[in-house]
């Protein structure tokens, strides 16, 4: 009886199959999502993804004919979605599929499931027709920039000359995926070919994001990756290598394997102690790999891999006493774990790193215990990486966050390449990543920009690397990333006048929202191979007034470029002010204006003429004039209203900005005193005091009283 049931039931869902493949064999599936974007299925497997908005249509066919195709509605992540879910077989092994797309998201997804294991082969999606347009993507240590080749393990940017754009990257298995262009064009999207066979139950997945501009393209795909892992992306100020000044040691740095007199820690607290006696309040400092021994010799003098994880003792008979006189948090180096290390014979290891949980709770209970705050893993991409294969790259990565987090302590990546990036988006506690080679300078600004377009899109805080204090435009650059800030001069030689325009006297780096990138028409350029200044741009956003900052240079012949105020939402007239000349000029809404960067590199700050008929500029003394650890807060409703934030132990800080008539400034919270108005610049200044609050409160109305022909008092 059992028998003839099973037997009943087979047949009446072969039935089913057999009704539902006869009606879908004359039709085709599709469902609906943002903006009216459409998934189409056909009963062959030929599978499409048209995005009306640009006329762009993705398209591909499986290698068999599916079965079970059904379309869904459902939720995760992302949002609402609807999408078209079928089987199919690849070799007999049976794979389950979908293809995904969101209500609320410029975004699809492709999901995979290995129902049977089977050989890495075919990957889900093959897209055979897409809109071939220019391209972005990035390439090897510290994620280079590409515009003519295209990195494997890294998000592929096409864009129009209208600057519509589509990403497509892994959605899963970072540091194994792989997106490859075959002889014929098509694009494969899956695992590394290096990793055989796939294990039944294994999963991957495929992001295709689209929108219109390419920074804000690149904006909405990472934040679907850090949706998609749930990371809390964290704040520009979150540790201390953040939000205050650093000082580093690493190569660049003046004393990166030199201690620079009888011991190292003199020559540290001596740094320290310099900046202090500046007026400088050091927030964090780096101890690079000389700290540690090293093979073969077990020399803190090696330039080889670990020997042993701890403070060299020829270095530093007594660490906890150099900690603790230090009286700073720390950033610890590691490189990779030597061969013929100790370590070795007491974890598990995989290649050249640490895959044993216990390695890792270990080390970070040791770091806690010493002061480290940051621990930074340098090599990524070169020594510091295990066997490639499904569960040993998760292993070092996974484990290496994993006990970091238990102990409070934040992580940066170095050397990492374009999947470290991507990997980033599983871990809270990556919060900064090096998109610099060594020793920051003027070559590796670009480099840098770019690389940074791809950290900031991921949650990740770029870092320039060291810089010396006295190269004045590195020193913007690096504020300008919105990530760290880390000076590596030898003692003397430290730029106090220099570095508090990068931060307060309390360390704090007064910086932007948003990592500087280039801009949508440099990315097109340098895409077609044109020659153009590099033009990076970043902002303050105070709700209802965004302040915009840009920075350009000459890169070749071309020194100039065309500047419109609406391409930075400004619809009305905006102040464009000149930081190194002190200068600035009136644009009238929609016009454009020329600027020329014939002198090597210029910094600028475009701010819209609110209500008030005020261009409030800001901090005179800080490259990034209206940074949040600066001003506070401002709002324009036809009056002014600015809250300056001071250190502890500041008593004054000149604000200003631009007005066609003098102004009145009221302080509601504080004092204020010294305002000017100058009929020619029609600049107007006043320094303001703290209150009780440690802030100030102005409030600025435009005057009538008689225009005169100087300043005004």
């Amino acid at each position: 009886m059992e028998c003839f049931r099973d037997r009943l039931q087979a047949g009446l869902r072969l039935a089913a199959a057999v009704v539902f493949a006869t009606v879908f064999a004359h039709a085709q599936l599709t469902v609906h999502g943002y903006g009216d974007a459409r998934v189409i299925m056909d009963y062959t497997g030929t599978w499409s993804v048209a995005i009306p908005q640009n006329a762009w249509t993705f398209s591909g066919k499986l290698e068999s004919t599916p079965w079970s195709v059904v379309p869904e509605s459902g939720q995760d992540a992302l949002g609402s979605y609807q999408q078209i879910s079928f089987d199919y077989a690849v070799t007999g092994a049976n794979r389950s599929a979908a293809i995904r797309i969101y209500d609320d998201r410029p975004l699809a997804l492709f999901p995979l499931l290995y129902k049977d294991a089977a050989a890495n082969t075919n990957p889900f999606p093959l897209i055979t027709n897409y809109p071939s347009l220019s391209h972005l993507s990035f390439f090897g240590q510290f994620a280079s920039p590409q515009f003519k080749h295209f990195g494997q393990d890294s998000p592929w940017a096409f864009f129009d000359t209208l600057g519509n754009t589509y990403i497509l990257s892994p959605a899963a298995n970072y540091l194994q995926a792989n997106t490859s262009q075959g002889p014929t064009g098509s694009i494969a999207s899956g695992i590394s070919v290096q990793i055989a066979a796939l294990p039944a139950g294994f999963r991957h997945a495929t992001a295709l994001a689209w929108g219109k501009g390419i920074n804000q393209t690149f904006e909405s795909w990472g934040r679907a990756l850090t949706d998609i892992s749930g990371k809390h992306r964290p704040p520009n100020d979150v540790d201390a290598v953040l939000d205050k000044l650093s000082y580093w040691t690493d190569n660049g740095a003046y004393y990166y394997y030199n201690a620079g007199g009888p011991d190292y820690g003199s020559t540290l607290m001596g740094a320290k102690a310099e900046l202090a006696a500046k007026g400088i309040h050091l927030g964090s400092l780096q101890l690079d790999s000389w700290w540690y021994p090293k093979g073969p010799d077990n020399s803190w003098s090696s330039h080889g891999g670990i020997w042993d994880y701890v403070a060299s003792p020829a270095l530093f008979p007594d660490f906890a006493t150099f900690k603790h006189d230090l009286g700073i948090p720390l950033i610890a180096h590691a490189r990779w774990i030597d061969a013929n290390s100790p370590l070795r014979s007491k974890y598990q290891m995989s290649g050249n790193v640490a895959t044993d949980p216990a390695y890792w709770r270990d080390v970070a209970a040791y770091l806690k215990a010493n002061g480290v705050a940051t621990y930074e893993q340098d090599w990524l991409g070169d020594a510091a990486h295990p066997d490639f294969n499904l569960t040993d790259p998760n292993l070092f990565f996974d484990g290496m966050a994993a006990a970091m987090e238990s102990q409070g302590i934040t992580m940066q990546y170095c050397m990492a390449e374009p999947r470290h990036f991507l990997q980033s988006v599983n871990y809270g506690n990556l919060t900064t990543a090096r998109t610099s080679q060594d020793g920051f300078n003027r070559t590796n600004w670009s480099a840098f920009l770019y690389a940074s377009r791809l950290a900031g899109a991921l949650g990740v805080w770029p870092f320039s690397d060291v810089l010396i204090s006295s190269n004045r435009n590195d020193l913007i650059v690096a504020t300008l990333s919105a990530g760290p800030v880390g000076i590596g001069d030898r003692l003397g030689a430290i730029s106090g006048v220099n570095v508090l325009r990068s931060v307060r006297p309390d360390g704090v780096i007064v910086k932007p929202d948003v990592p500087a990138t280039p801009d949508d028409a440099t990315i097109l350029a340098d895409a077609q191979g044109l020659d153009v200044p590099m033009v990076a741009t970043t902002y303050t956003d105070f709700g209802g007034v965004r302040a915009t900052y840009l920075f350009a240079y000459k890169r070749a012949s071309n020194t100039s470029f065309e500047l419109r105020p609406s391409a930075y939402g400004i619809t009305g007239q905006a102040w464009l002010q000149d930081e190194n000349t002190g200068t600035g000029r009136l644009v009238e809404a929609g016009q454009t204006v020329t600027i020329d960067v014939a002198n090597g590199a210029g910094l600028y700050v475009l701010m819209p003429v609110g209500k008030s008929g005020i261009a409030f500029l800001g901090d005179k003394g800080n490259f990034v004039s209206l940074g949040r650890k600066r001003i506070l807060s401002l709002s324009d409703d036809r009056r002014l209203d600015v809250e300056v934030q001071f250190a502890q132990g500041e008593k004054a800080r000149a604000i200003y900005g631009y007005s066609p008539r003098p102004v009145a400034v009221t302080a509601m919270l504080g004092g204020q005193s010294g305002l000017t108005w100058n009929a020619t610049t029609q600049l107007f200044s006043v320094v303001v005091h703290p209150g009780k609050t440690g802030s100030a409160r102005m409030r600025m109305i435009q005057s009538f009283a008689p225009l005169g022909t100087g300043a005004i008092r």
